[in-house]
Formats: C-alpha cells, sequence, structure tokens
C-alpha cells in the first residue's frame, strides 16, 4: 500500500487536477459548519485540506471531526489551485484515513503558538522537532556535514574512524568520564587527537573524523556540552597555515552551501545568512591582548588564557569570523609545536566567531625526544602514553590539524541562543534522557 506520493513541497498551484497521498500530522483542524479545514503537516510544510460539507463523503467529514491535534494521517485528493490558500493551492479529499491517534493533552505545542520553556521541551523531543523551526535546524545541520564531506573528499582526504573507549587520557587531564571495562578501567574518548596524530605515522597522509566526543566538564552553560559531534582533521607535511587555510574554506563553504541549497529552512528560520569572506582575519594572541586593554577593568597578563569577558570584547571588537594564533606554549596541549627560535610561543590556533570559539588546531610536535619533553613539561607520565609515543619512534612526518565543534559553527550560523538547540538529545551534566 502507497501512503505517500507526495510532499507537501512537491505541491504547486500548477498540479492542479492531478491526485495525491499524502500522509503526515493534524497541525490543525478547523470546523465552520458548511465547510472543514485539515492542515496537514509533514517535514516539507503544510497542505490545507478543504472539506466542503455538501461535496464530500459524510464518512470523510465524521472522519476529519474526530481527529485529534497530532495524529498521524493520510489523505487522498485532488490538486486545486486556490488563492486564498497558503501556497496557493488546497487538496479537495476523497479519502482520510487515521494512521494514528494522538492523545490529549500534548506535551507542548507544536504550532508555535504557545511558547515553552527549554526544558519541557527536551523532555519532549520527539513533539518538539515536529515544529518547523526545530525541523529547519536539524536538516541544515544535515547539510553542513554533507558540505564539509564534500569539502574534505575533494582535498582527497580520507575518512576514519578511531575508538571511543580508550585507556588514556587525550590531554592528560581529569575531565574523563571512567567506564567499567570487563577487569579494567577505561575511558570515554576526550579526542580522537592521538589516534589521528598515529594514522600520520601510518602514511595516510590525509585523514578526517566526524564523531562524538566527551569531557566530563562541569559546565552548565548555554554553549557547553558533555558529549559533542568533533569534525576532526589531521594532515601530514602541512604547517600551521596550510590547515587554517583548510578550516576557513571549509567553514565558508559550509554556509555557501547553506545559504544555496537550504532556502525553504532559512525561510522558516527568517533567517538571511550572510557568507563569511575568506580569508579570516589572523590575530596573534599578544595583538588580542593588547586590544583587550581597552577593556575596562581588563588584568590580563601574557601567558594568562582568555576569559569568557575578553572573548566576548574581541568579538564585539572584531565583528567576524578570525584566527587568534601563536598562543602561549604554556597553555596549550603538549602535543603542539613550539617555534624554535622562540619557544614560548606555540603554533596553535584557534577559530573563533564573534561569540564564541569554534575550533582548535596547531602544527603537532612530531620529534619523538621533543614530544617527550612536551609530555613531562605539563606534569604527565611519558609511560601512560607509550601507545601513542611508539609511532613516533619510527619515522614521523610532520603533521597540522584541527577539531571544529559541529554543534557550535550551527549554533552560530544559525544564531541560536542555546547549544542544546543545535543538538538533537544533548547530554549536559543534568540531563541523561531521553
Amino acid at each position: 500500500m502507497i501512503l505517500r506520493t507526495h510532499y507537501s513541497g512537491d505541491i504547486t498551484p500548477e498540479k492542479a487536477g492531478i491526485e495525491v497521498t499524502l500522509a503526515g500530522w493534524a497541525h490543525e483542524i478547523r470546523d465552520l459548519g458548511g465547510i472543514a479545514f485539515l492542515v496537514l503537516r509533514d517535514r516539507e510544510g503544510f497542505a490545507q485540506i478543504t472539506l466542503l460539507k455538501k461535496r464530500v463523503d459524510p464518512k470523510v467529514l465524521e472522519t476529519v471531526r474526530s481527529i485529534s491535534r497530532e495524529s498521524v494521517v493520510q489523505v487522498r485528493g485532488t490538486v486545486k489551485a486556490e488563492p486564498k490558500a497558503p501556497r496557493g493551492f488546497e487538496v479537495l479529499p476523497s479519502d482520510v484515513k487515521i494512521l494514528s491517534a494522538a492523545e490529549a493533552p500534548l506535551p507542548l505545542d507544536p504550532t508555535e503558538k504557545v511558547d515553552c520553556e527549554l526544558d519541557t521541551r527536551l523532555d519532549a523531543r520527539f513533539m518538539d522537532i515536529r515544529r518547523p523551526c526545530i525541523l529547519a535546524g536539524f536538516e541544515i545541520e544535515s547539510a553542513v556535514l554533507r558540505s564539509l564531506r564534500e569539502c574534505f573528499y575533494k582535498n582527497g582526504i580520507t575518512e576514519v574512524f578511531t575508538p571511543k573507549i580508550v585507556a588514556a587520557a587525550t590531554e592528560g587531564g581529569t575531565d574523563l568520564f571512567p567506564i567499567s571495562y570487563f577487569e579494567r578501567e577505561a575511558f570515554l574518548n576526550q579526542s580522537p587527537q592521538l589516534y589521528k596524530q598515529m594514522l600520520m605515522g601510518a602514511g595516510m597522509d590525509k585523514v578526517f573524523e566526524i564523531g562524538p566526543i566527551f569531557r566530563a566538564e562541569e559546565h552548565d552553560t548555554r554553549r557547553h556540552l558533555n558529549e559533542a559531534i568533533s569534525i576532526d582533521v589531521e594532515i601530514s607535511f602541512a604547517d600551521d597555515k596550510d590547515v587554517m587555510e583548510l578550516l576557513e574554506g571549509a567553514v565558508s563553504g559550509a554556509y555557501k552551501y547553506v545559504s544555496e541549497n537550504c532556502t525553504r529552512q532559512l525561510g522558516v528560520l527568517g533567517l538571511d545568512l550572510q557568507v563569511p569572506k575568506v580569508p579570516f582575519r589572523r590575530i596573534t594572541y599578544t595583538e588580542a591582548l593588547e586590544l583587550a586593554k581597552g577593556r575596562p577593568g581588563v588584568e590580563m597578563k601574557w601567558g594568562d588564557d582568555l576569559d569568557r569577558e575578553t572573548e566576548k570584547f574581541l568579538g564585539e571588537t572584531i565583528g567576524e569570523h578570525y584566527f587568534l594564533t601563536d598562543w602561549p606554549s604554556s597553555i596549550k596541549p603538549y602535543y603542539t609545536l613550539p617555534y624554535e627560535d622562540k619557544p614560548e610561543v606555540c603554533r596553535g590556533f584557534d577559530l573563533m566567531h564573534p561569540r564564541m570559539e569554534l575550533a582548535s588546531g596547531a602544527q603537532r610536535v612530531h620529534d619523538y625526544k621533543l614530544l617527550v619533553e612536551r609530555i613531562k613539561e605539563k606534569c604527565l607520565d611519558p609511560a601512560g602514553f607509550e601507545f601513542y609515543l611508539k609511532a613516533f619512534r619510527y619515522g614521523m612526518p610532520s603533521h597540522s590539524g584541527w577539531g571544529l565543534g559541529l554543534s557550535r559553527l550551527v549554533m552560530t550560523m544559525l544564531n541560536l541562543e542555546n547549544i542544546r538547540d543545535a543538538v538533537i538529545f544533548p547530554r549536559d551534566r543534568r540531563r541523561l534522557v531521553p
């Protein structure tokens, strides 16, 4: 049995006279006595089903009058051009079936006429996503991923998958989720960093991975989560400038792809998406500190990590995507390569949106002895990283890479207030279900 021959988005007034079969949710039902309207919603929009009491089969009218809001229905009927109807057409039904009746009351209002709190929405996420503005955001997120993958494939980068259950911390810190792994303790991985570097020693040269990362940080903000999707790239025989160029091209390209291929979704969100121009501005850490001195009450000194207020000030001052480069070696991870002539400064960089950090990357240490020294400088034990260090003892090319947060990219692209709106089922320090 064919449950659907068309989506609502397929239908135009020019298709008047053709028979269609639609399936979706009963968004709204209006019974005006002599005429009734059923607004059917599917993933591409709305279709108005018009029932004239004197012309429609009484059984069909009775069925429509019995439908509860958000029930799943199937409608078969004929398209008619109607300038007064939404999008200029209506469907005159010959048959309406209730495929699944919805209970009442609903946990939230998908018509978006009644606002509700974020927690209420997340508790009933399956219904929240029925709202066109929420669904549009996730369809755009899918388009962003497609654009990024196409960019990587075009550049000859191989997609890989690395373990999410690991024995050692990527950064050597304590922000890890421990798990029981048979007779041993293991952890959920913070990042694929160590593994993608090892693949440079395997001769794969160019790799990317799109997958989950886990951080046991006790944040409770609008821009932090404990599970996130990270887009990671590592490239051999490339320096920090090479991979920054790839990153800015990938981000700008994602904006361009969305602007050209997601016009309906952008219309639902009421967004006029502006594609950021490349190259993005480069600002050194030292230059950023000089700029920040213009902020009243700033007390940062060279070697401090940038606090949230300084980041915000810089974003408002610069007003566009930019790179922060040449960070102090002391505040970047052990695998970040210091400058030979100025070892207190390293080849690390962050990609910043005016609202927040989007990505972090660097040229990596590829010399075994220097890497061991850097691990010790961070007060870590090289023995805990032996599986990783082994790859550096038998010929490791120079390499560089970065990690980009998908949810932050989508959040800033769509001007969302909370990162949880860029994740279908978010995980933070308080939320484990649904």
